[in-house]
């Protein structure tokens, strides 16, 4: 199958039937520019990498990895490691777009990223929309980041097919009062560092970290102080638009 991600046609071959259908919405008909097969020893890497994971946060490795689960994840690794070539960046956050403009919000698992996500489409309605809820791609130009929807939206499957340009990057916290205030170059930079794609390469990581110092060029940082009252989705957007 052919499907397009952030505006790259990409053919994905021997994609596990516990996974038929999970591509739908990203189907396309144009020539591919390249093509992912992932084998044995990617998705050994990627049970390594889940498993360091657990490990890191104190628990330990599940065993209910299956062939078609590993396979997904390695077929969005190496996507994630082969789109740097044409400018795209994977993110770890929520991506929602409001009045034609994406905010990506990002933190630690567990923090409230989705949930703040929800606050937001709970206080504005249908001037909301989410275009991933978990692992957006963005694509960087010369003078704008749009940010893509995947198919990789999170638990939820809150996401679609579409793109909007970037305006603000903000980090959560988790506090008693909401406040929020601009963040510095430095500190933006510290941020797409921190949950970007990190490749194992090199040479793939002077790529990324070419295109995040773009990013911060072109967008806004917020640091996000917040609790999971309905009033932090006002102090979010109020501190990012007034004026």
């Amino acid at each position: 199958m052919v499907i397009e991600i952030a505006g790259v046609p990409v053919r994905i071959t021997g994609v596990d039937p516990q996974y038929e259908g999970f591509f739908d919405d990203y189907l396309s008909d144009r020539p591919p520019d390249f093509e992912l097969c992932p084998t044995q020893a990617d998705m050994d890497r990627v049970k390594e990498d889940l498993d360091q994971m657990f490990i890191a946060r104190g628990s330990r490795p599940p065993t209910w990895y299956n062939e078609g689960f590993l396979q997904n994840n390695a077929i969005h690794a190496l996507l994630a490691e082969r789109l740097i070539d044409y400018g795209v960046l994977l993110m770890h956050g929520s991506a929602l777009c409001m009045d034609g403009q994406a905010y990506i919000f990002t933190a630690k698992s567990g923090v409230g990223k989705s949930t703040h996500a929800r606050l937001w489409r709970e206080a504005f309605g249908d001037r909301v929309w989410m275009i991933n809820d978990d692992k957006p791609m963005l694509r960087v130009g010369d003078h704008s980041v749009l940010v893509y929807g995947t198919p990789w939206n999170g638990k939820h499957r809150l996401g679609r097919n579409a793109c909007a340009p970037l305006k603000a990057v903000i980090g959560l916290s988790r506090a008693e009062d909401n406040s929020i205030r601009p963040a510095s170059s430095i500190e933006g930079f510290q941020l797409l560092v921190k949950y970007a794609y990190s490749p194992r390469d090199p040479a793939a990581m002077k790529k990324v970290l070419a295109l995040e110092q773009q990013i911060v060029r072109l967008a806004e940082f917020y640091t996000l102080q917040c609790n999971l009252e309905p009033g932090a989705a006002l102090t979010a957007w109020q501190g990012m638009n007034a004026g």
